[in-house]
């Protein structure tokens, strides 16, 4: 292998031999990433040379958190986000048109949202029913929750909502998370689901939701 120093004439083969286990080692990098906590995003998407002998390693997202402070208590905000109701009325991508079931209580609980893909026109799937179960639960702090549906498991990506309480409000930051997800799930161009833009507009109408109902 050629040391730092040495003059680019002494390349020849070994260069090929230097690009090849660069490739393998990005490669590796991509394929045995840590697992992404709640408190942390680990970002990866294999290897991209920016000139012979080195690997860059660039990012790519797979967790959303965005946050909004909003003037109600944290009680009245959980309300809204732990009821299938309040999941309808928030939801900023006009995929989520009904629900059924009640308000979760505990980790395990379900509830069924009656969904339609075609407003995202992103898949031709129509319409459609998941079942919310509930992954962490905390009163009036912190929720989550996965889906998974008759046609399909549920794969690893989940949702939620952590509320801070701060004068004059609550924080809320909201949670979209897909980094557990296999990669056979991700043919390019299919993540992330739901746009940042999606889950802040979507704290925007909770904030007006929670509003009204006070």
């Amino acid at each position: 292998m050629r040391r730092l120093g040495e003059a680019d004439d002494d390349r020849g083969g070994n260069e090929d031999d230097e690009r090849a286990r660069d490739a393998e080692q990005a490669e590796r990098l991509s394929t045995h990433a840590p697992q992404a906590s709640d408190a942390e995003t680990w970002r990866t998407d294999g290897g991209r040379r920016s000139r012979p002998g080195r690997v860059i390693i660039p990012t790519m997202i797979e967790r959303f958190e965005v946050q909004r402070t909003i003037p109600f208590d944290a009680a009245a905000i959980f309300r809204v986000v732990s009821d299938p109701r309040g999941h309808v009325a928030i939801d900023a991508s006009g995929m989520l048109q009904d629900s059924s079931g009640e308000p979760a209580r505990a980790l395990g609980d379900t509830f069924v949202i009656h969904m339609d893909r075609e407003a995202l026109g992103d898949r031709p799937m129509g319409k459609y029913d998941v079942t919310v179960t509930t992954t962490g639960y905390e009163q009036d702090r912190f929720i989550t929750w996965e889906v998974s549906g008759p046609k399909f498991p549920s794969i690893g990506h989940y949702y939620g909502y952590r509320l801070e309480p701060v004068d004059g409000g609550t924080f809320v930051t909201s949670i979209y998370d897909w980094s557990q997800v296999d990669e056979k799930w991700k043919p390019p161009g299919t993540w992330p689901i739901i746009s940042e833009a999606t889950l802040k507009a979507t704290l925007g109408i909770l904030e007006r939701t929670v509003r009204a109902a006070s």
